[in-house]
């Protein structure tokens, strides 16, 4: 099946999109049509591959019915708000202050035509394939309707303001795209390839892993790797939120889209352009806007059945009290009245907008949602559950002290050691063999998850890993110290361990005593010794403490401690991906995670602090915050103003001024996140 990604502009309406989804669909070649109303692009999967020109055609001409002025994005420098139509709206409003004071006619009909031909277009088209509710049949209703009973200034003020409304609704919503595109156009366009000892640029899609790249002062890092030489402090802002610059040096690694403030540096790449963090953070970005919150769903659920009930009560208002007290002209102006008041524009575009900002203004400072849902259950959970390793600590052990039963030196035990661990990417594998040196592995070697590995030299089995590891193989080993320790068994001997300690993370404790103001119940699951994680949790303050667990027992206690209430889990490694899945939010630290946590989890934080764990959940109260602040005075204001309408207490002055400002006020509100720092 094949599936194109088209630009699209002119859609402003999350109804009007999920209409242009369900037409596009039914077209015969279309299996699936999907619109990204954050990133303006509308994905289309195919029946069968070929020339699917015309029906792209007619695809554009169903957008266009449904939504006047939406098409494909044919030139990207195409500018989506114009200008001239604030020129229209001035030149109208001019025209209806000289039909206010001449009082003609004519002068009323030309104000009205310029303001809204096109709504008026639109509202027949529809009607034309059977499109009969949305809120421009509502508008057309009233304002010829006012027309009808001779209220000609009033029907040009309700399609001027509406129109206004609608003008300034789109410039929200093209404000809200451009706080989540601003990260998608980060991407590098070009690399500096060092080969056969002069620069050459290429594409970074078209650079191979091993390659040397080179990063001037002011350029941007095209591709992820490993200095090799020269020393500098890069610009992390767009992908951690970081302000301060970081220095760098030989052996550190850098990052695609971090920006080279000083000097130049010679960089070895490690992943392919397609692999880099930086992609990984836009694919999740772009994906985002897609995962809809239960709200968003509800509203345009709503807004499919709030059209036709609106007409069919305003029906009601215009003709069955005529039956019995008359004056039909004045129960026709209440009705109108009515119409006006009750277009949905005010939620159905001020909800999604409030999830745009939340996930905007969480990509700006390295929180990555993967959807408005996630930010909804993140307000919701009780419960803060942590891994330890990469986690709470730096994930960076470092070996402090090396015992043998004498058989083998200290360097010996060591470098035996390193040649099973180098199979494994666990940090304390990682630390063994950076603190052994170069060795060669063993041809055959064996991980058991949570345990330790095996290898085979020949006729010998060497066993490398926990305690629990050799007890499970039913090895005695000398009672263990403090720290984190690895032991080392040779066929049926005990040959030595390996004592390793890593740091917990300068931030830490302040994280859980915050999330303990907030009212937060803090968790801590670890596969390390309880002496060890006892030693870290009483350090940092944490509630509970659950140590030496296998994958498969984390996953256990999530379950156990998500019966009490909504949990959070926040992990970086391999090992939490079962955990970070089975949690009702699950948060990674990106910066270090693994792909495999990174795809399980619902949030990624790419610095890599636990403090991000605070800012997340703040920002999903905030977002919440505003969107049923938006939904309560959105249908609070309606329910005032429709009343003193039917009870002839409002004009349609009134009403379209209630309208409009009641759409501004609630995009106004949704726009705080947009802007956010």
């Amino acid at each position: 099946m094949k599936r194109d990604v088209l630009p699209v502009e002119g859609i402003t309406c999350t109804n009007c999109a999920a209409k242009i989804e369900k037409r596009v669909g039914e077209e015969e070649a279309v299996a699936a049509c999907k619109i990204d109303f954050a990133t303006s692009r509308m994905m289309i999967d195919w029946n069968e591959s070929g020339d699917h020109t015309a029906t792209l055609r007619s695809i554009e001409e169903t957008m266009g019915r449904i939504e006047p002025g939406a098409h494909f994005v044919r030139d990207e420098a195409e500018k989506p708000m114009s200008n001239r139509l604030l020129w229209r709206f001035g030149v109208a409003f001019i025209l209806l202050l000289a039909g206010l004071y001449t009082d003609l006619l004519v002068i009323y009909g030309i104000a009205y035509a310029l303001a809204g031909y096109d709504v008026l277009y639109a509202a027949v088209r529809n009607v034309w394939h059977r499109e009969w509710f949305d809120e421009k049949f509502l508008m057309t209703i009233a304002t010829v309707g006012a027309i009808a009973i001779s209220e000609y200034p009033e029907a040009v003020a309700v399609m001027l303001f509406y129109q206004l409304g609608e003008y300034f609704q789109a410039k929200a919503v093209h404000a809200s795209r451009r706080s989540i595109q601003s990260l998608l156009n980060l991407k590098p366009t070009r690399a500096r390839v060092f080969v056969e000892g002069r620069e050459v640029e290429q594409r970074p899609e078209d650079v191979t892993v091993g390659s040397v790249i080179i990063v001037r002062a002011g350029e941007q890092v095209p591709m992820d790797g490993q200095v090799l030489q020269g020393d500098s402090s890069l610009d992390t802002a767009s992908l951690t939120g970081e302000s301060l610059p970081r220095q760098v040096g030989p052996g550190e690694d850098v990052l695609a889209g971090m920006i080279n403030l000083e000097g130049r540096l010679e960089v070895w790449v490690e992943r392919p352009a397609a692999e880099s963090s930086l992609q990984k953070m836009i694919v999740l970005v772009e994906q985002a806007s897609m995962n809809k919150a239960k709200t968003e769903q509800m509203i345009t659920r709503l807004a499919k059945v709030y059209t036709p009930i609106v007409v069919v009560l305003a029906a009601v208002v215009a003709f069955v009290p005529p039956l019995f007290v008359g004056n039909l002209e004045e129960w026709v102006y209440r009705a109108l009245i009515f119409l006006v008041i009750s277009c949905p524009c005010a939620l159905v575009i001020s909800i999604p907008l409030g999830y745009f900002g939340g996930i905007g203004a969480g990509s700006r400072r390295g929180i990555l949602v993967k959807g408005g849902e996630y930010l909804d259950v993140l307000a919701e959970v009780e419960t803060v559950i942590f891994d330890k390793t990469g986690t709470l600590t730096t994930g960076r052990f470092e070996v402090t002290d090396i015992a043998t039963n004498g058989e083998l030196t200290k360097d010996e035990l060591l470098q035996l050691a390193s040649r099973v661990e180098m199979a494994s990417t666990h940090p304390l594998a990682k630390a063994i063999v950076e603190q052994a040196g170069p060795v060669a592995p063993f041809a055959t070697i064996q991980e058991e998850a949570g345990y330790g590995l095996m290898a085979i030299d020949g006729e010998h089995r060497i066993y490398v890993g926990s305690a629990r590891y050799m007890k499970k193989l039913g090895y005695s080993i000398p009672k263990e110290t403090s720290g984190t320790i690895v032991h080392v068994v040779k066929n049926d001997r005990w040959l030595g361990r390996i004592e390793l300690r890593d740091e917990v993370k300068a931030d830490a404790e302040q994280t859980i005593r915050a999330l303990k103001q907030y009212g937060y119940r803090t968790v801590m699951l670890t596969g390390d010794r309880q002496e060890v994680a006892n030693a870290v949790g009483s350090a940092i303050g944490i509630d509970e403490v659950y140590s030496e667990l296998l994958p498969h027992q984390k996953v256990t206690e999530v379950e156990r401690l998500a019966t009490t209430g909504k949990v959070a889990f926040v992990g970086d490694g391999l090992n939490d991906a079962a955990a970070l899945a089975r949690a009702d939010v699950g948060l990674v630290m990106g910066g270090v995670g693994s792909d495999t946590a990174v795809a399980a989890a619902d949030l990624v934080l790419m610095n890599d602090a636990p403090h991000d764990v605070v800012a997340a959940i703040d920002l999903s109260k905030k977002t919440r915050r505003i969107v049923w602040q938006n939904i309560t005075f959105a249908f609070g204001m309606k329910a005032l103003f429709l009343l003193l309408g039917v009870f002839g207490l409002a004009s349609m002055w009134e009403a379209v001024f209630a309208d409009v400002g009641v759409a501004l006020l609630a995009i106004g509100n949704a726009a705080r996140l947009i802007h956010a720092k």
